[in-house]
C-alpha cells in the first residue's frame, strides 16, 4: 500500500535481501551504547566493523568522501545566512557550538571545526570515536568527541546552535523521536540539519540494488530500504518537534564528472533544515 506521501512502503519492495555482514552474532556488544532506544545494534555493528576506513577516500566510505563537500556547503551556507555570517570567511561558523550526532570517523566534524565551530562529535560506536579521536590528534583539529548518544546529550541538559543528523536519521530505532531529542537541544533562534535518503522505488534501485550489490560502493547492509524516511515523514518529525523546516533539498550524482551535487530531485537523496522559534 502507498502511504499519505504517495510512495511505496516496505512490503512493496522487491525481494533483494539486505544482508548485514557478519550476522547478528559478529556484534561487538563492548562497542555499544545500551542506554538509548532510538539505538539499532545491527546498525552499530556494521559501522564498527569498518571503523578504521572512515579516513580512507578509496575504502568503503568513498561515496561519503564524495558526498561531504555537498553537505558541508550546505550547512555552512545555511548557518551563515541565518546567523548572519560572511560566507567567505574561512571562520565563518566561529562562536557557534555545534552537535554532530553520529558523527562516525569524524568526517564533519573536522572540517566544521576548522571553520571555527566549537563542535561535538558523538557517535554510540566506541571504535568510530577512537578513530575520530585519533585523527583529529594528527591534523590538529579540536573537536570534543564523545562516544555517546543523542538521548543521553539530552538527559544531560546539552544545548546547540545547530544539532546536525547527517545520515543518521535512516538508521535509528523510532525516527521521530530520534529528531525530536535532537531537536530539544537546539537552542532557541537555532538549527537542526539532517540528510537522509527517501524511500521510493527510485531509492531502492539506485541506493540499495544499484549502490551496494552492483557497483559496490558500500557494503552489502549499509542501508535498509524499509528504513529510508520521506521528506513528508521527516518534515512532519520536525513540526511535532517544534521546528519549521524549509524545502527540501535534493542531492544527486553526476556520472560523467563523479560528483555530487544540489538538485531538485528528492526522490533519493535530500537534505533539510529546520529552525527553532528564538
Amino acid at each position: 500500500m502507498r502511504g499519505r506521501s504517495g510512495v511505496y512502503r516496505a512490503a512493496d519492495a522487491p525481494p533483494v535481501p539486505v544482508l548485514f555482514k557478519g550476522g547478528a552474532k559478529g556484534i561487538f556488544m563492548s562497542d555499544i551504547r545500551p542506554s538509548a532506544t532510538s539505538i539499532d545494534p545491527r546498525e552499530i555493528d556494521q559501522f564498527s566493523r569498518i571503523a578504521e576506513t572512515w579516513w580512507n577516500p578509496r575504502g568503503p566510505m568513498a561515496t561519503l568522501h564524495k558526498f561531504n563537500p555537498v553537505r558541508l556547503g550546505f550547512v555552512r551556507e545555511r548557518a551563515a545566512a541565518h546567523f548572519q555570517r560572511d560566507v567567505k570567511q574561512l571562520d565563518a561558523l566561529s562562536g557557534l557550538r555545534m552537535l554532530d550526532i553520529g558523527c562516525g570517523g569524524g568526517l564533519l566534524s573536522e572540517p566544521l571545526a576548522r571553520m571555527g565551530a566549537s563542535v561535538v562529535g558523538a557517535d554510540p560506536a566506541e571504535r568510530n570515536i577512537a578513530v575520530a579521536r585519533a585523527h583529529a590528534e594528527q591534523t590538529g583539529v579540536a573537536v570534543d568527541y564523545r562516544c555517546t548518544t543523542a538521548e543521553d546529550l539530552a538527559a544531560a541538559g546539552e544545548t546547540f546552535d545547530i544539532v546536525l543528523a547527517m545520515e543518521v536519521v535512516e538508521h535509528v530505532v523510532d525516527m521521530p523521536a530520534f529528531v525530536k531529542t535532537c531537536a530539544g537541544m537546539v537552542r532557541p533562534g537555532g538549527l537542526m540539519f539532517a540528510a537522509t535518503l527517501t524511500r521510493t522505488l527510485k531509492s531502492f534501485a539506485l541506493a540499495i540494488v544499484g549502490a551496494e550489490y552492483v557497483l559496490r560502493w558500500l557494503p552489502r547492509g549499509t542501508h535498509q530500504w524499509d528504513k529510508f524516511v520521506t521528506p513528508r515523514e521527516l518534515e512532519d518529525a520536525l513540526l511535532d518537534a517544534g521546528l519549521t523546516p524549509e524545502r527540501p533539498t535534493g542531492v544527486i550524482y553526476h556520472p560523467l564528472a563523479d560528483r555530487w551535487q544540489i538538485s531538485n530531485d528528492t526522490d533519493v537523496n535530500y537534505m533539510v533544515v529546520a529552525e527553532k522559534a528564538a
